[in-house]
Parts: C-alpha cells; structure tokens; sequence
C-alpha cells in the first residue's frame, strides 16, 4: 500500500471520526456539569412559630411574600405580595424589607435597610412571625431541579482529562488541514500549537491561581473557539492569529469579570458608571464610524477595527441583571428601559439591525423576567413591528434581503446568493463533511463570519455543526438549572439573559443563512471570526460561570468535605 492510499483512507477515517468524536466531547462537558454538585438540602430553614411548619430556604437571595411568585410563601392576608428578601453574604445571613406595607421586623425591631439575623432570631412579617434555623432540622425530601435530577454519582470527568480530549480534536482538524487538497503543508500545526498552549497556559492559570476546579465551561468555551480558529487557517492565516490573539483578551477578560462580580454587593455601586461607559462607546460609534457592509458600526483604533456593540453587549446584560434584581427599585428598571431604548436606537442609527435585533429580543427577555405580563410582551413586539416597517421603508437594503427572504432559488444570483451558496454546501459536506480546507464555502463572501454555520456543515459535516448549535442552546438549560443554586439573583438572571442572548444570536445567524429566517448578518459565537465578537462571548460567559455555586466556593467544599 503506497502512502497516498494509505493517507486516503485516513482521511476518511477521520472524518468519520471526528463527528462521534465532538458529540463525546459535548456530551463530557455538560455531563460533568451536573456533577460534583452540593446534596440537595435547605440551606437554613424558616420555622413558623404559632404552626411549627418548617419551610426550607433552598437558594441564596430567597423573596418572602404572599404572591406565589415569591420563593417563600407565606398565606398572611397582612403579608405583601413582595415582603422581604432573606440573604445570604460571606458575612452571614440578612433580610431586607422591599417596601411592605406593613414593614419587617427582626426580633421585635423593625428592619431598616440590610439587617442581620442569627440562628433562632425571629422575623416577622405582617402578622406571621418566622424563626430561623439550621438548615439539619429540615427532614423531607427536597425534590432537586430538573437537570441535576438523574445526575449519576460517579465522579466529574478530571479537567485535564476535558482538556486532553479537546486538544486531540483540534489537532486533528490541523491534519485534516496539513493534507488538504489544494495546499500541502504543516502551517495548520504551528496555528494548532500556538492554540494549545494559550488553551493549556489558561487552563492552568485556572486551575491553580484561581483555585477552579471546576472547567467545563471553559473547556466548551475553548472547544468551541478552537473550532472556529482552525477553519480560519486555510482561508486567512492572519485571521487565524487575529482570532487567537482576540481569544487571549477574552480569556482575560472572562477572568476579570468572574472576580469582579465575585462580591454581589459591587454589583448595583457600578451598574450606573457602566451605563453610561456603554452609552459614552455607542456615541463614539455614531460620530467616528466606519461603513463596512451597508453598517457604520466599526472604529478604527490604531489600525485595529473594533466593533463596540458587541462589548456593549456585555454591559447590556450587567445593567439590565442589576436592575431586574429583587432588590431594586422600580425606577432603576424604567432606567434600563431608557438605556435599553438608547442602545436599541443607536445600533438602528448605525444600520447594524441584526445586532438591535438580538439587544431588542434580550430587553424582551429582561422585561418578561421582570413582569411576567404577558402584556408588556405584546406591547414591545408591536412596538418593534411598527420600527420594523419603518426600516423597511427607509433602508432599501434590508428590504431587499426581505424580499429574497423564502425565494432563495429564485435569487440565486442575485439577493440571495449567499443563502443558495450556504444551502448548496451544506449539503454538499453531508453528515461527515469533506474534511478541514476541503471546502468551497470559504470562497464565498462573509464564510467566516455570517455564513460560518455553513462553512462548519461543508468541512466538518452536519452533525457537528448541529451538535455546535445544541450545545449553546443547552448553555440556556444549563443558565436555567443553576439559578436555584446561584449565590444571589443578579447571578441567575444574568446567566440566564447571557445565555438567552447567546441562543437569540446563534438562531439569527444559522437561520438567517439558510433562509429560514431573513440574513441580519450576525456572528455565531465563538465560532465566527471577529476579534470583537469572540472577546464579547468569553466575557457573556463570565456571568453563566458566576451563576455556578462551585465558581466562589473552596475546594473542601467540593469534596464534599464540608
């Protein structure tokens, strides 16, 4: 057997390979995710004192009040809807009446402000007085959440054991590319090893400066980014670089940000400075703009182009989350109505649609959260339909897009050419694709970033560009699930508006670039090239990982040593 068979039968094999072999890596992360995972018992407990029924307090940051909404209810016709908060911080337990009726009293004594109880202190609320104790003398069976409800015992697949599984991967995608057919060389391998060390110089950084011994975030983060830097190598090799020096600043910054919001209480003392840093970076934009792609939503700084919208998105969600928290006011979520209305407005300015369009449907998601009325739903879509005709009216592009929307055969070559194309290859790639930089799609203008979804069905086949598809959906579960278990409620809402964020703009951009929905030109995370764009998803992933208990807690308790 001569060598070029012997090749050709590997390449095959590979290919093959590498689908089963992605779905195991996906499958390991979010498996691992529900594991190593404290017993599912009250944190404390609320014993009511004329009954002696025990009610148990499940998460960190707990609303008490008569609404069913609350997380402890309590049925007092002299009870608020929305009473009190009970809280827990690193210093202890406290509660904080949310502007009651008829105010909160912590043994005897109204509460002003944040107050501290103790074990056996008595808080009472309307006519129902509570008495606080240890979470032991809750004896019934705490029904877990859904995800972690048939979590197995068995013990978390060991970070680097992740890490080795994804290395291998990417490695193996930089051979398929070593041997492709139009150009022969181990340029792919250079790109890879400088890819594995910034993979392994974080992981390990991770894991003993920062004491996480938790990864699997990280490592679907990498995988995921991985995936997109290698297609880049036999289309633009500078890209591929850029991409990974981009990466580098999202690794940074996804770490800064995890240790920022580490304290809760930080939260709400810089939710106003960075309300208007975001607003200071969109108006920037509107004055020094740069038109790219029928969007003046770019700057150039230094001979490096930047996008602002997308670290505003960052922002977006760390303004909406603090004002969403129970224990704002309602006059900061009118704030962030106007901050939403102001980013919203401007991106529209600039021509960016696609970009408005997932910061409009995350606002949706925010203001939902927030009410539960189903009114204030209707309101802002029809709000948003009666911007849209007016977007149609006055930007003759985006209606073309419009009118080749559901056409795309019949404008081929005309408004829809990059939809027939994505279609075209897509199915052409098949199940197992035609291997890395074996393609055609990354001929076609925009591959690499609108059409990317496209580009990883024709090289690495349709199972795993669906598989990459599900798992950032899974992210949304996963925000979901862990939000009973966050240390405080911007956590969980956070997490979840991060991660809701992350879906509205994954289904923009591979429905829109296979005609189900109209082309918006948005990036899919972490796979899309764009410096901007990868930097901006590390840090949304920042606010998925603090939502986690394990994230702030220390290894003994992991262990289950505590």
């Amino acid at each position: 057997m001569n060598f070029q068979v012997f090749l050709d039968i590997a390449t095959v094999a590979l290919r093959i390979l590498m689908p089963i072999y992605a779905v195991f890596i996906i499958y390991q992360c979010f498996a691992s995710m529900r594991r190593q995972r404290r017993p599912e018992k009250p944190l404390v407990t609320l014993e009511i004192k004329n009954t002696g029924q025990k009610l148990p307090v499940l998460f960190w940051e707990n609303s008490i009040g008569r609404s069913r909404g609350s997380d402890i209810v309590i049925a007092d016709s002299t009870v608020s809807r929305d009473h009190c908060v009970l809280l827990r911080r690193a210093e202890g337990w406290f509660v904080s009446d949310i502007g009651s009726k008829s105010g909160t009293f912590i043994n005897g004594e109204e509460a002003i402000g944040r107050e501290r109880v103790l074990i056996d202190d008595e808080i009472t609320v309307g006519t129902t007085t509570l008495v606080l104790k240890r979470g032991e003398e809750y004896q019934e069976r705490i029904r877990p959440s859904w995800f972690f409800s048939k979590a197995s015992d068995k013990g978390s697949l060991q970070p680097y054991k992740l890490m080795l599984l994804i290395t291998f991967f990417h490695l193996f995608m930089a051979v398929e590319a070593c041997f492709s057919n139009e150009v022969q060389d181990f340029v792919p391998l250079y790109v890879f090893g400088a890819f594995t060390v910034i993979s392994w110089v974080f992981f390990l950084i991770s894991a003993y400066a920062f004491n996480r011994v938790n990864f699997e975030l990280e490592a679907l983060g990498l995988f995921l980014s991985g995936i997109g830097v290698m297609l880049l190598v036999r289309q633009e090799l500078r890209s591929a670089f850029v991409q990974m020096i981009a990466m580098t600043f999202g690794l940074i910054l996804y770490s800064f940000l995890v240790k920022f919001i580490e304290n809760p209480d930080r939260v709400n003392s810089w939710r106003l400075a960075i309300m208007i840093g975001a607003v200071g970076l969109l108006a920037i934009n509107l004055v020094f703009g740069r038109v790219q792609n029928g969007a003046a939503n770019w700057i150039n700084i230094g001979g490096i182009s930047v996008q602002p919208s997308e670290f505003v998105k960052i922002a977006f969600i760390f303004v909406g989350a603090s004002a969403l928290d129970r224990l704002q006011t309602k006059r900061n979520f009118i704030e962030f109505i106007i901050f939403s209305a102001i980013c919203v407005g401007a991106l529209a300015l600039m021509g960016d649609f696609g970009t408005a369009l997932i910061f409009f449907g995350t606002f949706i998601l925010i203001a939902f959260m927030r009410s539960g009325d189903f009114k204030t739903l209707i309101l802002a879509l029809a709000a948003a339909v009666f911007g849209g005709i007016i977007v149609l009216k006055f930007k003759p592009y985006v209606a073309d897009r419009f009118a080749a929307w559901g056409h795309v055969w019949e404008n081929a070559q005309g408004a829809a050419y990059q939809q027939a194309r994505t279609l075209t290859y897509t199915a052409s790639g098949g199940l197992f694709g035609v291997g890395t930089g074996n393609g055609y799609m990354k001929y076609i203008f925009a591959s690499e970033s609108d059409l990317v979804f496209g580009l990883v069905a024709e090289e690495l086949g349709v199972i795993i560009a669906f598989a990459i598809a599900i798992a950032i959906v899974a992210l949304a579960f996963y925000s979901r699930a862990v939000t009973t278990r966050s240390r405080s409620s911007f956590y969980s809402i956070s997490a979840c508006c991060a991660a809701g964020l992350m879906v509205i703009q994954t289904a923009l951009n591979i429905f829109g670039s296979t005609d189900i929905l109209p082309l918006t030109g948005v990036t899919l995370p972490f796979i899309s090239a764009g410096g901007s764009s990868i930097i901006s998803c590390w840090g949304l992933l920042a606010f998925i990982k603090a939502a986690d208990e394990r994230t702030y807690s220390q290894k003994r308790i992991l262990r289950g040593e505590d």
